[in-house]
């Protein structure tokens, strides 16, 4: 099932099976606030790095054992728009079953004809917009040499026009970096004329790929959050409660979880619809076994997989 995760908790899908169709860490960025890491391959290239069946065989095998599913989410350790098949996996994903596709991408290529192209088959595409002002962009997004600001926003605007489903852009946030009065007012301006059909509102509320840059504080996301007017949201945390009944074993659905994201036992626990001491009891073990690392963040543990 390497190609197959969870399903996770996502605070902004609810129970998402992630589909991951892209080497790790294969993009087109190399954001400071990845949760991921840093990106080890960064490409504008496109390529079937992985075959759809293998992939709708991989989906097929959960989807018999587990139907706690909100979304089928194309996600996890890079961006997936650089697997130039993800068109023909979201229609087949379509033909298979009636639970709604979504795509989180980094929206940096979406000025190719190609690539929206491949994202008119998803219900929901959440592509990134953190930054306008070049310098900023530069220094949060760190990006493939080729890219910049306008081409991206060119691309989200001619999406925007094409696309029939749902269409969410997120701003990501950064202490000290985009976070400033006129950076976010120059956002606002793009993601008006962009007309999404929501604004979710992040921060850096688990460990990212650089240590020295932390979460926006409070006053200012709620700032932004009214600037960018009614449609705008701040990402909150996970509610909803799952019945047991994961695929596989535990241990090895914890690895597939925090190989791709960081999470707390909570979460974990949320995630697979296991009782929390067991979670704890796991981890201690695979802890100990180095085949997991911790990290503190915001007063809590966090825990990833260590990468072989």
């Amino acid at each position: 099932m390497s190609h197959v995760f969870g399903p996770v908790p996502s605070r902004r899908l609810g129970f998402s099976l992630g589909v991951d169709i892209v080497p790790l860490k294969t993009c087109t960025l190399d954001c400071v606030y990845c949760q991921v890491g840093n990106t080890t391959h960064k490409t504008l290239e496109r390529n079937e790095y992985v075959s759809p069946d293998v992939v709708i065989d991989d989906i097929q095998e959960v989807l018999k054992k587990d139907t706690t599913i909100d979304y089928i989410t194309f996600s996890g350790s890079g961006e997936p728009t650089l697997n130039s098949a993800l068109g023909v996996m979201i229609r087949r994903i379509k033909s298979l079953c009636a639970y709604p596709v979504a795509v989180i991408t980094n929206g940096t290529l979406l000025y190719l004809p190609e690539v929206r192209q491949d994202l008119l088959g998803a219900d929901l595409v959440i592509p990134s917009l953190d930054a306008i002002t070049p310098a900023i962009f530069n220094k949060v997004n760190r990006p493939s040499s080729g890219l910049d600001v306008g081409k991206i926003i060119e691309g989200l605007a001619l999406f925007q026009r094409e696309f029939k489903g749902r269409l969410w852009i997120e701003v990501l946030i950064v202490k000290g970096v985009n976070d400033s009065r006129e950076e976010l007012h120059k956002i606002n301006a793009v993601v008006q004329r962009i007309a999404p059909d929501k604004i979710q509102i992040n921060s850096i509320f688990r460990p990212g790929a650089e240590k020295d840059f932390e979460c926006a504080d409070a006053d200012t996301l709620e700032y932004a959050r009214d600037l960018f007017g009614p449609k705008a949201e701040i990402i909150g945390e996970f509610k909803k409660e799952r019945t047991a009944g994961s695929q596989g074993t535990l241990t090895d659905d914890i690895l597939q979880l925090l190989k791709r994201r960081p999470c707390s036992v909570k979460q974990l626990s949320l995630s697979l619809g296991v009782d929390p001491k067991l979670i704890v009891d796991r981890i201690a073990q695979m802890h100990s076994d180095g085949r997991i690392r911790q990290t503190e963040h915001d007063g809590d543990s966090y825990y990833s997989g260590v990468l072989t």
